[in-house]
């Protein structure tokens, strides 16, 4: 007859072991998800499943039988691809995609242009007043895009304009910014207002966590404010550089509350100047949510695929990526 003798304290160290595994199962897995799960809720809410719910309707048609009227005389059937076939060769949507197009290389360059100059000129050392003018600059950013393009509108507008009152009074003739040939310009200048500012912020941050020594270095080796903006500071900032020229193409490509706004007054903007204009005009004002949806889902995969080439050539450089 043999007998075990088991130490003092390893089966009451032993016992608890269940309760520890469980402790750090909800520890590890159950405290992070539930969190997690208020963001997770609303992004599956509001953001997932209105995706699926376009993409769903792109695919559909309404089928009217006899002559549409009462209950059952219109079903929702599959289209097939007959609804994005119908974007892509709608002339209306051409149009305004090159109406897009065209105020993107006009805003875009100016844009970021001013805000890397801006950005610059508050690095300096010459520069004061840095706190009033960085506040100056981005306070426009803070204007809602409705409230700035009605403020614009009325400046715009020769009929209650100071500017035109006093170019007027002036004897001198200006001309509309709301006539057809200058209404683009009319909208960049809208988004130039509110869009330097953010800009400027972004690039000037990334200028302030530059370490000094790299400044320091450059002034004993005789470098110039110009020479070291040029060479040191702008290659320095290119990633920030890049990450707001991405943000400005996918909010030129998406351009809605300027034009909008603009439209009651000035007759040279249409209900489809814009690509997201004509799919409120489906959508709302022909009550056809599913040529609405198949062009809503065409925009978003033409700004993924534009992102995402600007990406893959900016890359290399501004990241030291390889492509």
């Amino acid at each position: 007859m043999t007998t075990t003798v088991s130490r003092p304290g390893v089966a009451a160290a032993a016992a608890p072991g269940t309760p520890r595994r469980a402790r750090n199962f909800r520890t590890r897995v159950l405290v992070p998800y539930t969190m997690l799960a208020p963001g997770i809720i609303l992004f599956v809410l509001f953001m997932a499943a209105p995706i699926i719910y376009t993409l769903v309707l792109s695919f559909q048609k309404k089928k009217v039988t006899g002559l549409g009227l009462g209950k059952g005389s219109q079903t929702q059937v599959f289209a097939g691809l007959e609804n994005y076939v119908n974007s892509l060769t709608d002339p209306e949507f051409g149009a305004s995609v090159l109406r897009v197009l065209l105020y993107g290389a006009i805003l875009i360059p100016l844009m970021l242009g001013l805000a890397l100059l801006f950005a610059l000129l508050l690095d300096s050392r010459r520069s004061r007043g840095g706190a009033f003018s960085r506040t100056a600059i981005f306070l426009p950013y803070a204007v809602p895009a409705v409230i700035s393009s009605l403020l614009w509108g009325f400046l715009y507008l020769p009929g209650v304009s100071p500017l035109h009152y006093l170019a007027d009074k002036a004897g001198l003739a200006m001309p509309s910014l709301l006539d057809p040939s200058l209404v683009t310009f009319a909208i960049c200048n809208i988004a130039l207002w509110g869009g330097v500012g953010f800009n400027m912020i972004v690039m000037y941050t990334s200028l302030k966590a530059v370490p000094s020594e790299i400044y320091e270095a450059a002034r004993l080796d005789g470098c110039s404010e110009v020479q070291m903006a040029l060479r040191i500071k702008v290659p320095i900032i290119a990633p920030s550089v890049v990450m707001t020229a991405l943000f400005s193409i996918i909010a030129t490509l998406q351009v809605f509350a300027e034009p909008t706004t603009l439209r009651p007054l000035a007759n040279s903007l249409s209900t489809s100047w814009s690509p997201l204009m004509l799919v409120y005009r489906d959508a709302f004002t022909r009550n056809d949510i599913f040529s609405a949806a198949s062009t809503s889902v065409v925009i978003a995969a033409a700004t993924f695929a534009i992102s995402f080439l600007f990406l893959r050539i900016v890359q290399k450089r501004a990241f030291g990526q390889e492509n």
